[in-house]
């Protein structure tokens, strides 16, 4: 663990990562997509099922019906990745 024994610095992570702009518009982009697929009665907070971007945020995909499926979550989560988290 990186923080034994010592308090975690949760300011510091939202100033260097949470707080920029271009992750602000990702996440705002994935709750969108969420809200969307909840007004259709598909998926309802706790079912266990993500919200997939079938083109991903990160390939310059976007938030709209035709880009967004449900899925189920350890389904969604199992693609290979980068190193910086962006789908392969």
């Amino acid at each position: 663990m990186a923080y034994v024994n010592k308090p975690r610095p949760y300011k510091k992570e939202y100033e260097q990562y949470d707080g920029t702009p271009e992750v602000k518009k990702k996440r705002a982009a994935r709750n969108k997509a969420r809200r969307m697929m909840e007004a259709e009665g598909l998926v309802r907070k706790g079912d266990g099922k993500d919200v997939d971007h079938k083109r991903p945020l990160s390939k310059g995909g976007t938030t709209t019906r035709g880009n967004i499926r449900v899925k189920d979550a350890s389904a969604n989560r199992s693609y290979k990745r980068n190193k910086d988290g962006s789908v392969k």
